[in-house]
């Protein structure tokens, strides 16, 4: 009997592709996350604002790329086999990126003003979402659930 449930489908020898992209994006927002802080014990050195804006800049650029092979998987399956943490991650990865988009607009902002406190709050929120759907994304990626499965 076939065993059905939720499996990636863009794969390279049977390794998501989604799971090999998604960790470009993790450490890019963690990073920014870790420059941020390092800007406000260094007294304000600009260039880790600078740093933290371009891991937001490629940490969304590569999650748009994951994204993509994300809903391969997802909606290449049959839709009675997809379970409710497909759902659950995908609304987490979507504000995760969108958190980090807009945080990329707030370091924008000359200096102190595009770290203190909005861009190290959003960074904040944006590793926090990232936790909940890296753990959903995880479940689903090596897990194998079904449908009704969280």
């Amino acid at each position: 009997m076939a065993e059905t449930g939720f499996r990636p489908h863009a794969t390279i020898q049977r390794v998501p592709v989604h799971a090999m992209l998604v960790h470009f994006p993790i450490v890019c927002f963690v990073g920014a996350l870790l420059c941020d802080v390092a800007y406000l014990n260094s007294g304000g050195e600009v260039q880790w604002a600078n740093f933290a804006q371009w891991l937001l800049a490629f940490g969304v650029g590569i999650g748009g790329v994951a994204a993509i092979f994300g809903l391969i998987d997802l909606f290449r399956t049959p839709a009675a086999d997809r379970p409710s943490a497909a759902y659950w991650h995908l609304g987490f990865a979507v504000v995760t990126v969108v958190l980090a988009l807009l945080n990329n607009f707030v370091h924008a902002r000359d200096g102190w003003t595009g770290v203190v406190p909005g861009g190290i709050t959003l960074s904040v929120l944006t590793v926090l979402a990232l936790i909940v759907t890296g753990h959903l994304g995880g479940r689903l990626a090596y897990v194998h659930q079904r449908r009704g499965d969280l």
